[in-house]
């Protein structure tokens, strides 16, 4: 009997994914283990494996469709099965449950005035539709370059591309006595991007966070001149970035301060034994978190070469599930890009962030004496449900106050 392989979830956020990818072709054999598509998910890119052995025969999405968990994405046909016939079955590439759900779906919602997304004739592809009401497009006047005349995404987006083009309309020539029009021309529209994939993650969670959480950010200055001669002990042995010895002393710190390494569950606060500190990558297109696990366990030179791997592979886009997963804290690092301070936002359910500036060499009153010090301001961000200003603020003291006197913690695991 032919198998529906279908979207999976991977984690407990995951509502869709974006196929990326297509390792085989309609057609061609499969075995159970072999990578069938490539899903870019809220986090990683991740590569599914076909349980089934047999034959791929339809391949229900074609690149970038966005496609709900659960749902069908392939058709696999066992041995001995009449691939053609499965195929012919499965039409222009949708499901008998996709077409009953689209059914149910369409009985029980009253029709929708034009412009809303909603049409009479061919049918629509989910990812098409849920586009087409992201940006107000009337799918009635689109002619689906699917098969069966089906809606797809591209011709949604091809729509909005030529929406975009379109010159703006001619307005009447004033009366000889209106007043002259005032009104800057808006400047002409050169690209439109579709809020999908990791950014529209990113700012799902990152306005879940704020709204969902009471946010409070304090800062502190300090004096970092020590940890720079530090670092250049280290380097004589291993490279390390200032990155890593803030996450150590933020791992340090979180064993002092268990109130910060916990989490609001419902109207409980757990407090996390284990400490997984998050380091905040930039990308291209938006912003991941790979953690390092039990990071009090790992010296500065495991941290180090654990950090340094996997912001390799961010970029590569490499990480695992389990490399995104499980942070109890998180450090967000804009320094080298000029930045001072900034407020970051949490990344739920964690009850903190801590945001880094750049280091800035400046006159500061230091022992008595206006001397030359090299100075670094660091923000915290806090849930103010779980931890209030004072505990807070003596957890970024500690941490300050490791920074300020070079890290001097052990370089040996403990």
């Amino acid at each position: 009997m032919a198998a529906e392989v279908t979207m999976p979830k991977f984690g407990l956020t995951m509502t869709e994914g974006t196929i990326q990818k297509w390792f085989k072709n309609e057609g061609d054999a499969i075995k159970a283990g072999e990578p069938l598509f490539e899903v870019e998910t809220e986090k990683v890119l991740y590569e599914v494996e076909c349980r089934t052995a047999g034959t791929v025969a339809k391949l229900l999405y074609p690149l970038e469709a966005v496609v709900e968990v659960g749902l069908p994405v392939a058709i696999i046909a066992e041995a001995g099965e009449n691939v053609a016939e499965i195929a012919a079955k499965y039409g222009g590439g949708v499901s008998s449950a996709k077409v009953a759900t689209a059914s149910a779906a369409a009985s029980a919602t009253p029709t929708a005035p034009s412009g809303s997304g909603r049409r009479e004739g061919p049918p629509v592809t989910p990812a098409a539709r849920k586009l087409a009401e992201e940006h107000k497009v009337d799918l009635a006047p689109i002619v689906g370059t699917g098969p069966g005349g089906r809606v797809t995404r591209e011709d949604v987006q091809k729509a909005i591309d030529d929406r975009a083009k379109a010159p703006a309309p001619a307005v009447a020539p004033a009366t000889p006595t209106a007043a002259p029009a005032t009104t800057p021309t808006p400047a002409p529209v050169t690209q439109n991007m579709p809020l999908r994939g990791m950014r529209k993650v990113i700012a799902e969670r990152m306005h879940r966070s704020l709204q969902g959480s009471a946010q409070l950010t304090i800062t502190t200055e300090v004096d970092v001149t020590q940890l720079i001669d530090r670092r250049q002990e280290v380097q004589r042995e291993f490279s390390a970035t200032y990155t890593d010895f803030i996450v150590q002393s933020c791992a340090h710190a979180l064993k002092q301060h268990p109130r910060m390494n916990s989490t609001l569950d419902g109207d409980t606060i757990r407090h996390l034994s284990d400490v997984h500190v998050g380091l905040a990558v930039a990308l291209e297109e938006g912003l991941i978190v790979p953690v390092v696990h039990h990071t009090d366990k790992k010296s500065l030179k495991e941290i180090a070469q654990e950090a340094k791997g996997l912001a390799e592979k961010a970029r590569a886009g490499k990480l695992s599930i389990e490399e995104v997963s499980g942070g109890t804290f998180t450090v967000s690092n804009l320094g080298m890009y000029g930045v001072d301070g900034f407020t970051p936002i949490i990344n739920s359910p964690q009850t903190g962030i801590l945001g880094v500036g750049r280091i800035v060499e400046k006159p500061v009153i230091y022992r008595g004496e206006i001397a030359k010090r090299s100075m670094m301001v660091l923000s915290l961000t806090f849930d103010h449900r779980v931890i209030d200003g004072a505990p807070a603020g003596a957890f970024l003291q500690t941490v300050a106050d490791l920074l300020a006197h070079g890290n001097r913690i052990s370089l040996d695991a403990r």
